[in-house]
């Protein structure tokens, strides 16, 4: 096997929960659309359960996981132990992209619900972040939903109902859940969740506020980096990167082990025109973590450097991700279909899209399903869904240039203009690849002298 073949392998050997457990991190939708998505902690909902509740380093996630199963050696009988287990386990997976972790996990949980059947909140809770990690968001609604009667008082629960609410664009109720959550237990999790919740309506200042809160709160390096992750994307999709890169390095200096904090100094440097060192840091972020997002970005890298077959390899990559990710039971529709719109599969991008809005209809949904519509020739019934996904006020860039593109192709100059121009003011360096897109098409919509 030659080496870039071995690479290929051994990467996507690490891969199959990097996007299945991110139980509440709205990653894919909510990043391909240009937002700050909230990664609050993995479920806890109990004393028991709390030494997780928030962000932690895979070092400290070991050890706690270490220390737990040497106690269940001893009690075997012990179903908090066991839902605890679980839910570090899922967290484990998140940070360290190892697929054994995403089958202990639900192993751990069921042996919880063996031993204690009824009244088990911690392992409802877990469950719900499982189905969730699949985006199986109706199932992770009435997990949450149970935990929930089990005790009305476990914030984790309410968090979990929140995002399974918004996952599928029941926004109002969502939201009324994520105010519970904070009413319950202010912190990390909770503020992060509110801070994502004005963000999709648009306010941007109120968002930051609640992340300045959540970063008041955090006690330890690994919650500080997860807040500063998050005020620098809150920054980058406000069009301020050096703000952003900022919090980026402040993160990284209070945990190193972050890796999206990487990346986010990576999509800094290609922002601003260093595409060398952004190549370079998307390579260490790859090999670190290979999320499929991040594959993306380094191949879309290379195209722009005009390196094909680099690019070629990294799509290749997402190939096998996407295979693996399948067979890992998770729903990757939305993903496909924004991967596949902007890669020359317009028919493979509709299908899925389709797919997925008939399962909901959240604005990265509508957005998604109307910009493949437009792709493959229906710009009318395009516009509508565009319209749509900006419902809530959504500052995304991404969002305008979808809707932009579609005016654009319907002689509708004027809106065209105005969306595309607002894409550009939202976040100038919103993507490789669409950047240009948009600058091409604003010189073509210019008034004639």
């Amino acid at each position: 096997m030659n080496t870039t073949a071995r690479t290929t392998s051994q990467r996507l050997a690490r891969l199959g929960v990097v996007i299945t457990l991110v139980a509440t991190m709205f990653v894919g939708a909510a990043v391909a659309a240009g937002l700050a998505p909230s990664t609050p902690s993995p479920p806890g909902g109990s004393a028991v359960a709390s030494s997780f509740d928030g962000a932690a380093s895979a070092g400290d996630l070991q050890a706690g996981i270490t220390s737990l199963q040497v106690r269940l050696e001893r009690l075997p009988g012990d179903w908090q132990s066991w839902a605890t287990l679980g839910t570090a386990y899922v967290q484990q997976a998140r940070i360290t992209a190892d697929p054994s972790y995403y089958d202990k996990a639900e192993g751990a949980f069921a042996r919880s619900l063996r031993e204690q059947p009824d009244g088990n909140e911690p392992a409802l809770t877990g469950r719900a972040s499982l189905a969730a990690g699949r985006h199986d968001f109706t199932a992770a609604l009435g997990l949450a939903r149970q935990a929930v009667k089990v005790n009305p008082y476990g914030a984790a629960a309410h968090g979990l109902l929140g995002d399974a609410l918004l996952e599928l664009g029941r926004y109002d109720e969502a939201f009324t859940a994520f105010q519970r959550m904070v009413d319950l237990r202010p912190g990390v999790p909770s503020y992060a969740r509110a801070s994502y919740a004005w963000e999709l309506r648009g306010d941007t200042p109120r968002a930051r506020a609640a992340l300045e809160q959540a970063l008041a709160v955090a006690y330890n390096s690994a919650d500080i980096a997860f807040v500063r992750y998050y005020l620098g994307e809150l920054a980058w999709n406000a069009g301020h990167p050096a703000a952003a890169d900022r919090h980026y390095v402040e993160g990284l200096r209070r945990d190193p082990s972050y890796v999206p904090l990487l990346a986010g100094r990576a999509k800094v440097a290609a922002a601003q025109g260093r595409k060398q060192a952004a190549v370079r840091g998307y390579t260490e972020v790859v090999g670190r973590l290979p999320q499929p997002s991040y594959v993306i970005e380094l191949g879309d890298l290379y195209a722009s450097l005009d390196q094909g077959a680099k690019a070629r390899d990294q799509y290749a990559l997402v190939a096998g991700e996407r295979q693996l990710l399948v067979a890992a039971g998770v729903n990757v529709d939305l993903e496909l279909a924004l991967y596949d719109a902007d890669h020359g599969r317009p028919r493979a991008a509709l299908r899925a899209a389709r797919a997925e809005w008939q399962r909901r209809r959240s604005v990265f949904v509508e957005d998604a399903y109307g910009w493949a519509l437009h792709l493959n020739g229906r710009s009318e019934q395009a516009l509508v869904h565009a319209r749509r996904a900006q419902r809530l006020g959504t500052r995304s860039a991404l969002f305008a240039f979808h809707k932009g593109m579609i005016e654009h192709s319907l002689g509708m100059r004027a809106a065209a203009r105005a969306d595309l121009r607002r894409a550009l003011r939202i976040n100038p360096g919103f993507s490789t690849l669409q950047v240009p897109q948009a600058r091409r098409a604003l010189a073509q919509l210019a008034p004639s002298s």
